[in-house]
């Protein structure tokens, strides 16, 4: 592990392999060694730099300031590859930090080369879901739930709730005890993310992303991700899309392989 000073903060990460850089941004509850599964293959050929966002693990944060939000994240990932020592960089990120990923390219995508969203996690706004209500959506009112019993002392009854939205009933009791050690390690994180104010994706949005774009999902994804990603990869220019069999949300811990294939095809093409 490596640490890097970025916006009064260092940010914890994790470099492996050699070759043209790779960073990767974690979604929720995770941290630089959700990525594990396929720091192996992609490091063949590349640079990875996968990182800790702010207030992740290795960090353990208590919940209390207003330093955790997208914002503040999409800050610290800019000024993270600013800071490196070769640019531009091809940037992955999954879930929120797929979210966070898409408004770096939207912001600053003269550090990329191209970039790769797995199932970015988010809401869709009017100009581009014509049921959009404004307000909280109803997976962020069921996040809200599981940040209110974590908050509480009640950390497995929390990330069980969580869990099994994201994948069904008794998807927390089926995970084995690693990555269940790791949501605890971030657990406290839910409490800033029900605060968090994320901004929905718009039409406008979508289409001033330049940036060479790949959408991975998983073909067994439930709720609105599968929704967002389809309809963001519909007025993306020229992004490409790739939907990988009986994958849920954590595909590329599911079907290393097969995720890592994809990616590496994509980063290939001239």
């Amino acid at each position: 592990m490596q640490k890097l000073h970025v916006n009064g903060y260092d940010m914890a990460y994790l470099e492996v392999g050699e070759g043209p850089p790779l960073v990767c941004v974690h979604g929720s509850l995770c941290d630089f060694r959700i990525w594990s599964a396929v720091l192996g293959p992609l490091s063949r050929r590349h640079r990875v730099i996968a990182v800790s966002l702010r207030h992740f693990f290795p960090e353990h944060w208590d919940g209390v300031g207003d330093t955790y939000s997208i914002a503040q994240h999409v800050h610290d990932v800019t000024a993270f590859i600013e800071k490196l020592d070769t640019r531009p960089v091809d940037l992955m990120g999954h879930s929120r930090g797929g979210h966070i990923s898409f408004r770096v390219a939207q912001r600053r995508p003269d550090l990329l080369r191209r970039l790769i969203l797995a199932e970015p996690g988010g809401e869709l706004d009017a100009s581009l879901d014509p049921a959009f209500k404004p307000g909280p959506s109803p997976l962020a009112a069921r996040f809200a739930v599981s940040a209110e019993k974590i908050a509480a002392g009640d950390i497995d009854g929390g990330l069980a709730y969580f869990m099994d939205t994201l994948e069904g009933p008794g998807a927390w009791n089926r995970l084995p005890a690693t990555p269940k050690q790791l949501l605890r390690d971030n657990a406290m994180t839910l409490i800033g993310q029900v605060r968090d104010e994320r901004p929905p994706f718009s039409r406008a949005d979508a289409e001033a992303i330049r940036t060479p774009t790949l959408f991975i999902g998983g073909a067994k994804t439930k709720g609105a991700l599968p929704q967002v990603l389809h309809t963001l990869a519909a007025h993306v220019k020229g992004s490409k899309t790739a939907v990988i069999p009986g994958a849920t949300h954590p595909m590329f811990e599911q079907a290393p392989q097969k995720y890592c294939e994809i990616v590496l095809e994509f980063l290939a093409a001239s």
